[in-house]
């Protein structure tokens, strides 16, 4: 089973979204669940890991850890060429690297290039930005390439967060 996760902040509380799905190519998630958490931690520039983290664990505590293939955030793995630790090094740490992490971002960070992929998709002239923890970079570029939908965010990533927003 594959998790992608979202969260939309809303003051000093936060809607997370997790849909799972079996394939890739999956058109539609197999399940979304909606959970909510405040308060949360304020944002710290350099640090939005402190703020995010503790939301993904949230939405995760309900799963089955050992039927979890990777988990999709929206966010970075790396933050620089050096290996700064985003959210999704923090996630997989968390989870003493035992689920790999994928991070797709829609934005690219100055000296952030040795640890990313850029992914177009559709006819965007706008990639995503790739990175990935306990699992080959290449591979989850083409991951993200193969997911559903004709546009740059693939549809289950576009759907949850539609869905963190509602």
């Amino acid at each position: 089973m594959k998790v992608a996760i979202d969260v939309y902040y809303q003051e000093n509380s936060a809607k997370i979204v997790a849909a799972t799905f079996n394939q890739w190519f999956d058109p539609l998630p197999e399940k979304i669940i909606i959970k909510y958490k405040s308060p949360v931690e304020e944002y710290t520039p350099g640090a939005f890991y402190k703020r995010e983290l503790p939301c993904l664990i949230e939405v995760l505590k309900d799963f089955n850890l050992s039927k979890i293939d990777v988990i999709v955030i929206d966010g970075y793995v790396y933050l620089n060429d050096e290996g700064k630790p985003g959210l999704g090094a923090h996630l997989y740490e968390y989870f003493k690297g035992t689920i790999p992490i994928i991070g797709v971002a829609k934005t690219s960070f100055h000296n952030n290039t040795t640890h990313v992929k850029e992914v177009y998709r559709g006819t965007s002239k706008q990639p995503l930005y790739v990175t990935a923890i306990g699992t080959d970079l290449c591979q989850a570029e083409q991951h993200i390439r193969s997911m559903d939908g004709e546009h740059r965010m693939p549809h289950i990533l576009k759907l949850i967060d539609t869905e963190t927003k509602r």
